[in-house]
């Protein structure tokens, strides 16, 4: 539509029933030329628009979508601008879930209809990606949220979701690393000040590296040796943890509150509101970047100790678990220490690794082996020996 004055716009129209029961025409202002240059991209603003239109109707049946609108209804209803008491998905999440349909679904199913989706299509789709299983397992997961948020919304029936019977195995090609005692003291022994209380902290606490770096001072109470989680960063963004459980208290070891409150005199970023870890190339108004640590100073300190193994943020929450569990500490407080939502993810997670309790669990079965079959070749090289208990053996 030309204007007389400003800039020229696109215009939608529909028509709808009124409460009267009459027919009545409705139009709405999609945009200026501007921010939607072609039609092209109007016309997938008025898809979007569309759909909402007709969620207001429910009594009439819904037209087909196509899976390039859905997306846009599902950024525009729940990964939109994080909210103040936002109690939806984390921000790490919602640009996790944009990446993806921006880098994956769209590109191959954008144009699909919602009742064109397959699941043995997907299956075999899923297959052909050149990534690793786990996140294939991710882009099979977005999808079936994102056609639970059709079903939600009425664009299609209930128990329709196709990805529901998608298969796809998020089984690792190989076990993350660890890191054993020896190696987290080598590590120490490489890093400067400020990295090695990072990484003390994350090896005591299985911090994830958001919940790390959005910690302020006042969130540390060295009195009462507890640690209040509240908050995550990602991107520079702050928002809520990623779930209910992450925000409870960690206690804290009088070691690494020593370490801590070091820390903390030598900081110049000293004060309650202020980030345990402010970046001084922000003057203190933003956290150091995780990855940036990581690759300028953590690796390169493994790399002096002659530490071979892939290290990552995560590798420190990992090893933290499993030499809690090495230790026999008991499964219900690994997981309230490691704040997960379930003992099923706690199991998943310290099951990985080949530690000394697994070794002595299993020589002690070796022993007992052993053993009896020491016993067996007594019997044969005697026939005076314990020739019942052989019997007794066999007739089992």
């Amino acid at each position: 539509m030309k204007r007389k004055q400003g800039p020229d716009c696109w215009i939608f129209r529909w028509r709808e029933t009124d409460a009267s029961g009459k027919r009545v025409r409705r139009k709405v202002v999609l945009g200026t030329v501007e921010k939607y240059p072609t039609e092209s991209s109007a016309i997938r603003a008025a898809e979007s628009l569309r759909i909402t239109i007709n969620e207001e109707q429910p009594r009439f049946p819904q037209q087909p979508v196509s899976v390039a609108a859905l997306i846009t209804h599902f950024k525009q209803h729940e990964l939109g601008a994080m909210q103040e008491d936002d109690e939806g998905r984390a921000y790490s999440t919602r640009i996790v879930y944009k990446d993806f349909l921006r880098l994956y679904v769209e590109p191959k199913w954008g144009d699909a209809g919602l009742r064109e989706v397959r699941a043995v299509a997907v299956e075999k789709w899923l297959r052909t990606l050149p990534i690793a299983k786990g996140t294939k397992s991710k882009v099979r997961n977005i999808m079936s949220v994102l056609f639970n948020h059709a079903i939600r919304h009425e664009f299609l029936p209930q128990n329709s979701n196709p990805i529901s019977m998608v298969r796809q195995s998020a089984k690792r090609k190989s076990i993350p690393d660890i890191l054993d005692v020896a190696e987290l003291v080598a590590l120490f022994e490489e890093l400067s000040r400020r990295e090695r209380v990072m990484v003390l902290l994350d090896a005591l606490t299985g911090l994830r590296r958001g919940e790390l770096m959005a910690l302020k001072w006042k969130d540390a109470n060295l009195e009462e040796l507890e640690l209040a989680v509240t908050r995550s960063i990602y991107r520079q963004v702050v928002g809520p943890c990623k779930t209910e459980a992450s925000m409870k208290p960690v206690p804290l070891d009088p070691w690494i509150a020593e370490e801590l409150l070091t820390w903390r005199r030598a900081s110049p970023y000293n004060q309650p509101e202020d980030w345990i870890f402010a970046s001084t190339r922000k003057k203190g108004k933003q956290p150091y970047s995780p990855d940036a640590i990581l690759k300028r100073c953590i690796r390169p300190a493994a790399t002096r100790a002659k530490i071979t193994k892939r290290i990552g943020w995560h590798t420190f929450r990992r090893t933290f678990s499993t030499l809690l569990k090495a230790n026999g500490e008991d499964v219900k407080v690994i997981q309230e220490l490691l704040r997960h939502a379930s003992a099923k993810i706690t199991l998943d997670v310290y099951a990985q690794a080949v530690t000394p309790d697994k070794r002595r669990a299993q020589s002690k079965v070796a022993e007992m082996l052993r053993a009896g079959r020491g016993m067996a070749e007594k019997c044969l090289l005697d026939p005076s020996g314990p020739s019942a208990i052989s019997k007794e053996v066999v007739s089992d």
